[in-house]
């Protein structure tokens, strides 16, 4: 492990950090013109943030500790992750730890303090909401594994940035069938799991549409901050496995500066490529009834499976 290679790591969870507020307000802004509104500037999250920071925290005196351990939980998985995942090198310094599994139950075990965060306050909101991010786990997460692992199959390693290197080495295999049934589920998938249109609203406090909004109500002042903080930073590494594990092309290897710059360039014009395709979609699309939203899941698995099943039938 070089220092090389440390530094980029560090780079890669500078950029997560201070890259997920940015992706949020850009996509609000892409969003305000799309609609044809003007809307906020793609700043405005840190803006809301500074504000948060400086406010007091309220917390009612029937939580424990879980619920003021959560945000430092939530941010903590978040930087962890975005220093073991190939970001910017398909050869991270901790990319020994990059195995999918560790990787996707680092991101689970953030959604269940998440969920217990809204059942320790005790309030109706909290608890449906819970109930509902947990319903939505339950069916997005074995269609996470699912579909990277029909990916790992086709690159002969679970290690993501072995993944990344092979696929950026063979770049056919991104064309494979199989790999583009994997990156639909994966796509939806993404969409359940950050909390976006049609599974959830994240412009709305409305009962009927509320799943993390209504975890998160009871948070107020540092501890809000930290939550939407880690929401911004969990939209930009699903954005960026979803670039660079499905369409690798453009990863550098090896942390030389120049193989830095280029890792930051391609990373910046595929999440500015997603982070388009998220509006679009999110502008054209109603939010969908709850019990609607398994059927989706549901066909994201399906998706996931047949990519699985394409490995063996189509080789």
């Amino acid at each position: 492990m070089t220092a090389g290679g440390l530094g980029v790591a560090l780079l890669q969870v500078l950029l997560v950090g201070a890259g997920g507020p940015l992706l949020v307000g850009g996509i609000r802004a892409l969003k305000a013109r799309l609609q044809g509104r003007q809307g906020a500037s793609p700043i405005q999250p840190y803006r809301d943030l500074r504000k948060l920071l400086v406010k007091e925290v309220v917390v009612a005196e029937t939580t424990s500790w879980v619920f003021r351990a959560t945000p430092f939980v939530l941010a903590s998985v978040m930087l962890t992750v975005a220093a073991v995942v190939p970001l910017l090198d398909a050869r991270p310094a901790l990319g020994f730890a990059g195995n999918i599994v560790l990787v996707m139950y680092l991101l689970l075990l953030g959604t269940f303090f998440l969920a217990l965060a809204g059942l320790d306050a005790g309030s109706a909101f909290g608890g449906m909401g819970a109930s509902r991010e947990v319903m939505v786990a339950a069916l997005a997460e074995p269609t996470v594994i699912l579909a990277i692992f029909s990916v790992a199959l086709r690159a002969g390693t679970t290690n993501l940035g072995g993944i990344v290197e092979r696929l950026g080495a063979e770049r056919l295999l991104a064309l494979d069938p199989g790999h583009l049934l994997a990156f639909a589920a994966f796509f939806v998938v993404m969409i359940a799991e950050t909390g976006r249109l049609p599974v959830d609203n994240p412009a709305t406090h409305l009962e009927l549409t509320m799943i993390h909004e209504a975890m998160v109500l009871e948070y107020s002042g540092p501890y809000l901050a930290l939550v939407e903080w880690a929401s911004g930073m969990k939209l930009l590494l699903f954005l960026a496995l979803l670039g660079n594990l499905f369409v690798p092309w453009g990863v550098p290897l090896g942390g030389t500066p120049m193989a830095v710059v280029i890792g930051v360039v391609t990373l910046g014009v595929k999440l500015v490529a997603l982070a388009v395709s998220v509006a679009a979609l999110e502008s054209m699309v109603a939010k969908l009834r709850l019990f609607r939203v398994p059927e989706l899941l549901s066909g994201s698995f399906a998706l996931a499976l047949l990519s699985v099943a394409s490995f063996f039938f189509l080789r």
